[in-house]
């Protein structure tokens, strides 16, 4: 679905872009290295984090008996959340060319990956969806794991920063998505906490 963008967003849009053409092109192209292009596009693929979901699983609910059920429905539901407020009340409303598909851009950018979204590039859904749960694993799990639990923090700006990297948004939507995300994420572990209670050991 294709709608008209208002003109005072084509504007605003136009302020924004001569900023984040730079930064994309300084990440894609200055800032790489030979390690990052090789690494950073499986950082983005939901398999490659596969062990790390699977550990949180059998850690909360090995250790936390029915409230860590609880924990997997809310980790489960902030996932369902961030991505329909992003791919499906945001994208379809607020139109923006991927960097990747910019008749500009493209051709001034690196491509890491097999294909470019035709999909608008705002919100990054990748950096919403990530950093939704790093904001619900960090504000839930923080009583059991102290400050390493800020670790989720930089799990999740590794992921939206190769959406950068390889050329699929510019730094602007993942930022913004970031911003929603802990949003969400803040939200509904504020709903945990008032409807389940703190994670202790049972």
């Amino acid at each position: 679905m294709i709608v008209d963008v208002p003109p005072c967003l084509l504007t605003f849009w136009q302020l924004i872009q001569p900023f984040d053409s730079w930064l994309i092109v300084h990440i894609n192209q200055d800032w790489s290295n030979n390690v990052l292009d090789t690494v950073l596009p499986f950082f983005r693929e939901t398999l490659f984090w596969v062990p790390l979901y699977l550990f949180l699983l059998l850690f909360v609910t090995g250790n936390f008996g029915l409230k860590g059920w609880w924990w997997v429905m809310g980790v489960i539901l902030c996932a369902a959340l961030s991505d329909l407020i992003s791919s499906q009340l945001i994208k379809p409303y607020i139109i923006r060319v991927r960097p990747c598909q910019d008749e500009v851009m493209g051709p001034q950018l690196r491509f890491f990956i097999n294909y470019c979204p035709h999909s608008s590039s705002f919100t990054s859904s990748h950096a919403t969806n990530h950093f939704a749960q790093a904001m619900f694993f960090f504000t839930t799990l923080r009583p059991v794991m102290g400050k390493w639990a800020s670790l989720f923090f930089v799990w999740a700006f590794i992921i939206a920063y190769t959406q950068v990297y390889v050329g699929v948004h510019y730094p602007f939507d993942v930022f913004c998505g970031a911003l929603l995300g802990c949003g969400i994420g803040f939200m509904l572990s504020k709903l945990f906490h008032n409807r389940i209670g703190t994670l202790t050991v049972s």
